[in-house]
C-alpha cells in the first residue's frame, strides 16, 4: 500500500519556523513557514529515497543514459509519484507543497536522472484536467504506481520555445487520426509508455496555435519509434531521446481534450512547469552552496583554511544573500500557485531569475573548488553542467523576458 502521510488540511503557516538562511544549513529540514510537520515527515522519506536508492547507482545511470525502471515502481510504492492526483486515480490528493518537496530533494541529492517531476507534475495534470474519465482511469493509476512512464513531446528540430513552428500533424480519417512527424529532446522519451504529443490538426487555421491538438500516444502503437538516448552536456543519467511517428493510427479517444484547443491547454499548464524548474534551480543553488561551504572549511592553503580568507568569506556572503532572496521569491510563487494565483508573467520571472541564479552560483562554486571543481567525481562539477539547460527548456529565458514584458 502507498504510505498515507499527506496533509489534507491545506497549507499552514508556522511563524516560529526559520528561513533556510537562518538555519545551520540551507538544506535543513524543518524550515520555511510554508511547511508543517507532515511535510517534514514526507521530506525525510523522500530524502532517504534519493540518498539510499538513487545516489549509490547514479554513476551507473550516467554511463548508461537512463535509470532503472524498478526505481519508478519503488517511487510509486512509497507515494512519490502523482502526489497531487485524486485518491480515486492512485494519488494522495496532497497539496502542491508535497510535489515541491520531491523536486527540491532531487536537487539536494544532485541526482538529476529520474524524470519523476515531469512525469508527475507536467504529464499527469494534462490528463487530469483535460482527459475523459476513461483516459483518467486508463493512465493515471499506472502513472501513479510507476507501472507506466509518461512524457510530453512538444519540441521539434524546427520548433523549440516557439510552438508556432510545430510540423508534426494528425490528419483525420475514418478510424480517428493518422499521426506523422518527429520530436526531439524528449525527457523520459526512451522509457516512455505514453506520450502527450503536440500536433497540428487544422492546417487552415489563421495561426498555427489555433490548429494544435494534444494526443495520448501509447508507445506500443505501430509506426511509433524511439531514437537512442541522446548524448548531452549534462543530465547524463536522464533519459532524453528523439521520437518518430510514421503513419501512426490513433483512435478517436486518443485525442486529449477538444480538437484544436491544444495551444490553450499548453498555456494553462506552463506556469506550473516553470515553477517546477525554478524550484529545482533554487534548491540546486542551496545544495551547491552547502557543498562549497564544506569544501572551504576543509581545504587548507597559505597556512589556514579557504573559508578563513576574506575573499572567500565575502564571496560566500554574496552568494548566500542572493540565494536567500531567490528562496523568498520562489516560496512566494509557490504560495501563489497553491492559491491558484500564479500567473504567466510571475511564473516566467521565477523560471528566468532562479535559473540565471543557479548558473551563477554553479560558476562561483566551481571556481571556489579550484581544479577539483572541474573533476566529474565532485558534485559541484556535475551540478555545473546540469544547470546550463535550465535556462533553455520550459521556454528559454529570452522568451521568459518577452512574456514578462507583455504585462509591463
Amino acid at each position: 500500500m502507498r504510505r498515507n502521510i499527506f496533509n489534507r488540511v491545506g497549507i499552514a503557516h508556522y511563524s516560529t519556523r526559520k528561513a533556510p538562511c537562518q538555519s545551520e544549513k540551507m538544506t535543513d529540514i524543518g524550515t520555511r513557514p510554508l511547511f508543517n510537520e507532515e511535510h517534514d515527515t514526507f521530506r525525510q522519506m523522500v530524502r532517504r529515497f534519493y540518498q539510499d536508492e538513487v545516489r549509490p547507482r547514479h554513476k551507473e545511470f550516467e554511463t548508461r543514459g537512463w535509470i532503472d525502471r524498478s526505481l519508478w515502481t519503488q517511487a510509486g510504492a512509497v507515494g512519490m509519484l502523482g502526489v497531487t492526483m485524486p485518491e480515486q486515480y492512485g494519488g494522495a490528493a496532497a497539496d502542491i507543497l508535497y510535489s515541491s518537496i520531491g523536486w527540491e530533494e532531487q536537487s539536494y541529492a544532485n541526482t538529476t536522472g529520474p524524470g519523476f517531476a515531469l512525469h508527475s507534475e507536467i504529464v499527469m495534470p494534462y490528463i487530469l484536467h483535460y482527459g475523459t474519465e476513461d483516459q483518467k482511469q486508463k493512465y493515471l493509476p499506472k502513472l501513479c504506481s510507476g507501472e507506466m512512464i509518461g512524457a510530453i513531446a512538444m519540441t521539434e528540430p524546427g520548433a523549440g520555445s516557439d510552438l508556432q513552428g510545430v510540423r508534426t500533424n494528425a490528419v483525420k480519417n475514418a478510424n480517428g487520426f493518422v499521426l506523422n512527424g518527429s520530436k526531439t529532446y524528449i525527457t523520459n522519451g526512451y522509457m516512455s509508455d505514453v506520450v502527450i504529443v503536440v500536433a497540428i490538426t487544422d492546417r487552415s487555421a489563421k495561426k498555427i496555435a489555433h490548429g494544435i491538438s494534444l494526443f495520448l500516444v501509447d508507445a506500443t502503437l505501430p509506426g511509433f519509434t524511439k531514437g537512442t538516448p541522446l548524448k548531452k552536456m549534462g543530465l547524463k543519467a536522464q533519459d532524453t531521446c528523439e521520437l518518430f511517428f510514421e503513419n501512426v493510427q490513433l483512435s478517436p479517444d486518443a485525442l486529449l481534450g477538444e480538437e484544436n484547443k491544444g495551444f490553450y491547454y499548453l498555456m494553462q499548464e506552463l506556469p506550473q512547469e516553470r515553477l517546477l524548474i525554478g524550484g529545482m534551480a533554487i534548491a540546486a543553488a542551496e545544495g551547491m552552496f552547502e557543498w562549497t561551504r564544506e569544501w572551504n572549511t576543509n581545504r587548507k592553503l597559505f597556512g589556514t583554511t579557504l573559508s578563513a580568507l576574506p575573499t572567500t568569506k565575502h564571496k560566500m556572503a554574496d552568494l548566500k544573500t542572493q540565494i536567500a532572496v531567490g528562496r523568498a521569491f520562489y516560496d512566494n510563487c509557490l504560495l501563489l500557485h497553491s492559491q491558484g494565483n500564479l500567473d504567466t508573467a510571475t511564473a516566467s520571472m521565477c523560471k528566468m531569475w532562479l535559473t540565471d541564479l543557479q548558473c551563477k552560483v554553479a560558476d562561483e562554486c566551481v571556481q571556489l573548488h579550484g581544479g577539483a571543481g572541474y573533476m566529474w567525481e565532485y558534485d559541484v562539477c556535475k551540478a555545473f553542467v546540469d544547470a546550463r539547460v535550465q535556462r533553455i527548456y520550459g521556454g528559454s529565458n529570452e522568451i521568459m523576458k518577452e512574456l514578462i514584458s507583455r504585462d509591463i
